[in-house]
């Protein structure tokens, strides 16, 4: 089924929430952003998730040095890099973290190159992360074939079923669209768009680069 990664997590109720209601990922922003939060409280938070959930600290421009440092002394399993980190930053930091997830924004050219920075995942999401703007699902056809494709920007629980139908994506992630108000989480929007994205896939039918991924062997 398809990756659901619920982002801009901002406590440890809304953690738990998004485990409890079947995400395969929590984010953690440590950018500017409204959402953004202390490295102290993202390390307790970790601490209480189970294993098996991709725990994810978000960048943007931020030093390879400082991304490793957070994600290693928090107990993080990956980093996003939000920026226009280049390939061999990219790399440096795949090195030395369990798990890669590269996001551009659509319509950026440098998404034909993105299977150059060595990432796990790579990520497509509006202009403006987190505003909840969808952009055209179209230029999702830019990333390179056999990486594995994130779809963000705008969803919501009323077109996530859509969005992965027109777009086949091996996962999806939201932020704004699951929120009661900035940071903070709805759970009924929660658990309908895990349930929308969960049950969008048509019996026998799997996105192209759906082929299971053991996030616990990495790194």
């Amino acid at each position: 089924m398809t990756f659901v990664k619920i982002c801009g997590t901002t406590s440890e109720a809304d953690a738990l929430l998004a485990v409890a209601m079947g995400a395969d990922a929590v984010g953690f922003i440590f950018a500017p952003s409204p959402r953004q939060v202390a490295v102290n409280l993202v390390r307790d938070i970790v601490r209480r998730l189970p294993s098996e959930v991709l725990t994810v600290g978000v960048f943007r421009d931020d030093a390879p040095e400082r991304v490793v440092e957070v994600v290693n002394s928090t107990g993080l399993r990956a980093a996003q890099l939000h920026g226009r980190e280049t390939p061999e930053q990219t790399q440096w930091v795949r090195a030395r973290v369990p798990v890669v997830i590269k996001a551009f924004a659509a319509g950026d050219p440098r998404v034909a190159g993105a299977a150059q920075h060595g990432a796990d995942v790579v990520m497509i999401d509006s202009a403006r992360p987190g505003s909840g703007k969808v952009f055209d699902w179209s230029l999702a056809e830019d990333v390179p074939a056999g990486q594995r494709l994130v779809l963000a920007g705008g969803l919501h629980p009323g077109n996530v079923a859509e969005a992965i139908a027109r777009v086949r994506p091996w996962g999806v992630d939201v932020v704004s669209g699951v929120e009661a108000a900035p940071g903070h989480k709805d759970a009924r929007l929660v658990r309908a768009f895990v349930s929308a994205a969960k049950q969008a896939a048509t019996p026998g039918w799997e996105p192209e680069n759906a082929a299971p991924y053991d996030w616990q062997e990495q790194g």
